[in-house]
């Protein structure tokens, strides 16, 4: 290992660090989490909002009391911070919703027209769209955009639903030009940033992207919120995505009146203690940078790259080979072992959490040949190069271990 991974050390302090785990053996050890991409820890500072906001919780916009005032502008706050870490302009509204999935599903009543997605998205942009139109995409991001360039002009689409940066393997896309080839072609542009919002700036009023969706629950708030900001028109002329009190204007028994986005959406006493633990998490990672966030996740990914591939049999799994950038995530297999084999071996004997499996992404993993699944580490603000070299050196064990045996 070299100096410069030495210095390493995680960028800020996450809940659960301290965790002490159980191994097999009966001993214990502190718990290495590389699993921040399926759920990650809060950050202390977001559990410090959550702790302030309870001391004046109380339901929100038509209450009068002190207590719900204060509620009231704590939430309206939240939506402004959450609108500005993304680069939202005044054509976007944010609508606190539960999750990724949630938000996708929420619009997906909103699109007035087909919806073109790539084949290698979770699952959350891949369900939910009625009757899509799938692009299979290619081994570099060129030939995919081309791909996506010949659907598109093939015949028209409302809209393009595509991730920012794939769970599977981190690469990111180039959003701002596929937006502006999403609108020469008469499209609409969503992008699914659920991995990409806690690892790189996102600027959808530059970038001119029309919808973007991202979960509380990755972005270091895991407390039940998640974010739809999008073009106020599709959203309006939609039906409500849940019907209920706070959704409405007026309401008598032959006819409803309903409001306006973002309350036309949120319908029911909304979370309010997620939107505020979410505008905290978004406030928190801005001022630490993007760019130190980026290059803290490079040189950990490089380190964890470099030692995996000493390990015989042990392949990473990429999408494009033209990629120039992917967030904190390395999914690997192993010749001769399940995946669920070796993320059990990693948990049980060396206190080391990973996710296993085909991560909501089936489709994607059956393109890459490992339709049985494969392993996934994942970086965080709370990795250092010390959880990164135990790491390896867990993975580098199994090997000969089994071999012996």
């Amino acid at each position: 290992m070299t100096a410069a991974f030495t210095a390493i050390a995680p960028l800020a302090q996450v809940t659960g660090a301290d965790l002490c785990v159980p191994l097999a053996d009966g001993s214990t050890r502190t718990y290495a989490n590389f699993d921040y991409a399926a759920s990650a820890p809060a950050l202390t500072q977001v559990v410090e909002r959550i702790d302030q906001l309870l001391h004046t919780y109380s339901s929100v916009h038509r209450g009068a009391g002190y207590a719900s005032k204060v509620s009231t502008d704590n939430y309206e706050n939240a939506r402004e911070i959450v609108g500005r870490f993304v680069g939202a302009t005044d054509e976007h509204v944010v609508v606190f919703t539960r999750n990724t999935t949630d938000s996708l599903n929420l619009l997906a009543g909103c699109v007035p027209g087909s919806v073109v997605v790539l084949d290698i998205e979770h699952h959350a942009n891949l369900l939910p769209w009625k009757g899509s139109r799938i692009v299979r995409a290619a081994g570099t991001i060129e030939e995919t955009i081309r791909r996506l360039v010949v659907e598109l002009c093939a015949r028209p689409a409302g809209l393009l639903a595509i991730t920012g940066a794939s769970n599977v393997t981190g690469e990111v896309l180039p959003i701002a030009r596929i937006a502006d080839i999403a609108h020469r072609c008469g499209a609409r542009i969503l992008v699914d940033a659920a991995q990409l919002a806690p690892h790189r700036a996102i600027d959808i009023g530059a970038w001119g992207v029309d919808y973007l969706a991202f979960s509380g629950h990755k972005l270091y708030a895991p407390f039940g919120a998640g974010v739809l900001v999008g073009r106020r028109d599709w959203l309006d002329c939609a039906d409500p995505y849940l019907s209920g009190g706070g959704a409405v204007r007026n309401v008598t028994v032959t006819n409803t009146q309903w409001a306006l986005s973002p309350a036309r959406h949120e319908a029911g006493t909304p979370n309010i203690l997620g939107a505020g633990a979410l505008a905290a998490a978004c406030e928190t990672i801005e001022s630490l940078g993007f760019e130190y966030i980026a290059e803290h996740e490079r040189a950990l990914c490089e380190q964890l790259v470099a030692g995996l591939r000493t390990v015989p049999g042990l392949e990473v799994l990429s999408l494009w080979s033209d990629c120039e950038d992917s967030v904190g995530i390395v999914t690997f297999t192993v010749d001769g072992f399940e995946p669920r084999e070796i993320a059990t071996y990693l948990s049980d004997v060396h206190g080391i959490g990973v996710r296993d499996g085909r991560f909501c992404a089936h489709p994607l993993l059956d393109r890459l040949g490992h339709a049985d699944g494969a392993v996934r580490a994942s970086i965080g603000l709370g990795t250092g190069c010390a959880d990164v070299e135990r790491l390896v050196g867990a993975v580098r064990t199994l090997v000969p271990e089994s071999a012996l045996a």
